[in-house]
């Protein structure tokens, strides 16, 4: 038998399982096992971590705990209940693992051993626990809760809740903005921090001491804030949490302060960032107690600065930056288990990669060049944290001390994503506008075939100082698209974030100007550099600043595209303003509130080209969108169906700026997969 007939039974027999294998599907997306932040053991032998499974019946995720060594031995469930149990934490001895659950009827603090036995309740409090931390010795418990701003105690809200369900009147005043944030309406509640101390494992809520009462500040933030905005001192004796003063000025102000305040409720609360007018977060105690690291910007009322790696001397005050010439803006810190440097993750070229900085020299080192790090933890050999990429959902890796390459220690996907076929996917670059080097990548169809062209998925993404990046995204995810056939093409335009601070600033004041010659010359570059792409056959889909430049582009290159997906996009900048919620925003995109500079918003505003649209567009919205209302896409919606251009409007009435629930987010697949068909085949 020769070489030459081996070669061509192998290569058959790749063509016939390429050919069984069943394409990339939102129901495989919506159904695929999701992996949480790793935990790692004090000992550094074992990984804690949440499992997300989908209950499709239920329209939701549940949540339970998992636990893995660091050795390579195979996951096991930790906790198997209907509650969801979520944000696992380990006791200071590594005998218990604490955690979130909702078994009890209420979200309270729990705990379960790691020789077996039944997990027992920490708090048994009358009030939902939002989130929460353990002090190093392990004899404090600090956990969030929503109470009254006038309230120092537990009781004085629960009262004060029952006074309010039994008033008859259902009306509410507001003196002040916010009146609605993200999907939600505000209350006069406020998130605040409350220490209690713990004995035998469980805490005594009669001992709750209000820790934050001096701020009147949401802790941790609105929306997405958790217990990475507070730390507590290994001795108990100190909470350090990030706050922003819920006045009048909230909706216009980026000013996030680091407090440090005493968790026995007595003396001063005192506010370590007060000269940074700009965004401080993120505090992060080193392993001897005697440092903070946190995050900061340097530009008031501007959400996408370049946030910088602080160091403060807690003995002295003394604050000192670090790596500072790192043109990049990470998301997280973490301290190594010594104490001699941090880990940091961040957006760099498309990836989000892990960075190991040396407290002393400043030297940094990056450890995780592609794919996506979302979640980072050290143990004494190394670090353990969670990656995914355009073809792999997140799974957890640790890289021990001294080794070039990540070892990967759990694998939900891979069984679960067998026999299924994905895209190969490509970064490419191109010169964009102002002949700067612009970044994009290329997604091939599932089941690709060479020879043959292949329609475009042009996918724009949203922030607008945001990335698509070499992620895997469980709303956005190219493979979906892949999957049905077509090639999936996106930019990281003028404005993306990655690519350096003066790159992500230049898009403010110019959303329809660089970001639309780097999109147009981005698509061209694409489809003369590769020879499958049928640049005859294209859609453009974006959602918010994405569907923004959808509606823009309907009118300002109405002739390239076969169709549009506009999701949450922004039809009327005007209206716009005056209708959503984080002023701040607008305010710096624009140069100011619109009454004071309209000509900036009318300079990139949709609306004003509906005159020369033509393409059929798709748009969707969802009711709870409070940042871009839905009025915006009835607008776009109103303009399409009075111009007689193809046009279907697809409403989500219990659904926010992103389609989360299982059902619905299938039922937005079938939409746009449909509408890309319908003028596309």
């Amino acid at each position: 038998m020769t070489h030459r007939f081996l070669i061509s039974l192998l290569l058959l027999g790749c063509n016939v399982q390429l050919a069984l294998a069943e394409p990339f599907s939102a129901e495989h997306l919506v159904r695929l096992d999701r992996v949480g932040a790793p935990a790692v053991s004090p000992d550094g032998s074992q990984v804690v971590f949440t499992l997300r499974k989908t209950d499709m019946d239920a329209g939701k995720g549940r949540y339970d705990l998992w636990l893995t060594a660091t050795d390579g031995a195979e996951a096991r469930p930790l906790t198997t209940h209907a509650a969801n149990d979520t944000d696992a934490a380990w006791s200071a001895d590594g005998k218990f693992v604490y955690f979130v659950s909702s078994r009890s009827g209420s979200s309270q603090v729990w705990r379960i051993a790691l020789d077996g036995g039944e997990a027992t309740q920490v708090t048994d409090l009358p009030l939902d626990v939002g989130s929460y931390r353990l002090s190093g010795d392990g004899k404090l418990l600090v956990v969030s809760l929503q109470t009254y701003p006038d309230c120092e105690d537990i009781d004085c809200t629960v009262k004060r809740n029952e006074e309010l369900e039994e008033a008859q009147t259902t009306g509410v005043a507001y003196d002040q903005l916010f009146m609605r944030h993200w999907d939600h309406w505000l209350t006069d509640k406020r998130s605040r921090l409350f220490a209690m101390p713990l004995e035998d494992g469980v805490a005594n809520g009669s001992d709750a001491v209000l820790v934050s009462k001096d701020v009147d500040a949401d802790v941790p933030s609105r929306v997405w804030g958790g217990n990475e905005e507070y730390a507590v001192s290994a001795d108990g004796s100190t909470v350090y949490f990030a706050a922003r003063v819920r006045d009048s000025k909230e909706p216009t102000s980026t000013n996030f302060d680091i407090y440090a305040a005493p968790a026995n409720g007595k003396g001063q609360t005192v506010n370590l960032t007060k000269a940074n007018l700009a965004w401080d977060t993120q505090p992060v105690l080193s392993p001897d107690g005697r440092s903070l690291a946190y995050l900061a910007m340097r530009r008031p009322g501007f959400e996408a600065d370049r946030f910088r790696v602080m160091l403060r001397d807690l003995a002295t005050g003394n604050t000192r930056e670090l790596a500072a010439e790192w043109d990049r803006s990470p998301s997280s810190l973490t301290f190594s288990h010594d104490g001699t440097a941090i880990y940091a993750n961040a957006q760099d070229v498309g990836n989000r990669t892990l960075w190991h900085i040396d407290l002393d020299s400043g030297a940094m080192v990056k450890l995780v060049a592609e794919g996506s790090v979302s979640a980072v933890d050290t143990s004494p050999e190394g670090v353990v944290f969670a990656r995914n990429d355009l073809k792999s959902p997140t799974e957890l890796y640790v890289l021990a001390s001294g080794d070039s390459e990540p070892r990967q220690l759990t694998d939900f996907s891979g069984p679960q994503l067998d026999g299924v076929a994905m895209g190969d996917y490509e970064q490419f670059s191109f010169s964009g506008a102002n002949n700067e080097t612009v970044y994009g990548w290329v997604v091939k169809p599932a089941g690709f075939k060479k020879g043959r062209k292949y329609p475009i998925a042009f996918l724009i993404h949203g922030g607008p100082q945001g990335s698509f990046s070499n992620s895997f995204h469980y709303r956005w995810n190219p493979q979906t698209y892949a999957g049905q056939g077509f090639a999936a093409v996106f930019i990281d335009f003028h404005g993306s974030t990655g690519y350096g601070q003066e790159f992500t600033d230049s898009i403010s004041g110019d959303w329809g100007g660089a970001p639309l010659i780097d999109l147009q010359l981005g698509l061209k570059a694409a489809v003369e550099k590769y020879d499958f792409l049928d640049g005859d056959k294209a859609c453009a889909l974006g959602a918010s600043y994405g569907g923004f430049m959808v509606n823009w582009i309907a009118g300002n290159w109405p002739e390239r595209f076969d169709c549009l997906v506009n999701h949450d996009g922004v039809f009327d900048q005007r209206m716009m303003y005056y209708a959503t919620e984080e002023l701040w925003f607008p305010e710096w995109e624009n140069g100011g509130p619109h009454f004071l500079k309209p000509e900036n918003y009318e300079q990139h505003n949709p609306v004003n080209h509906v005159d020369r649209w033509q393409t059929p567009m798709l748009v969707i919205h969802g009711e709870l969108d409070y940042r871009v209302p839905v009025t915006q896409g009835i607008g776009a919606f109103t303009a399409l169906q009075r111009k007689g251009i193809p046009s279907r409007f697809l409403y989500f009435p219990d659904e926010n700026h992103w389609v989360l629930k299982p059902q619905n987010s299938v039922q937005w697949h079938n939409e746009v997969n449909g509408w890309l068909h319908r003028y596309l085949d």
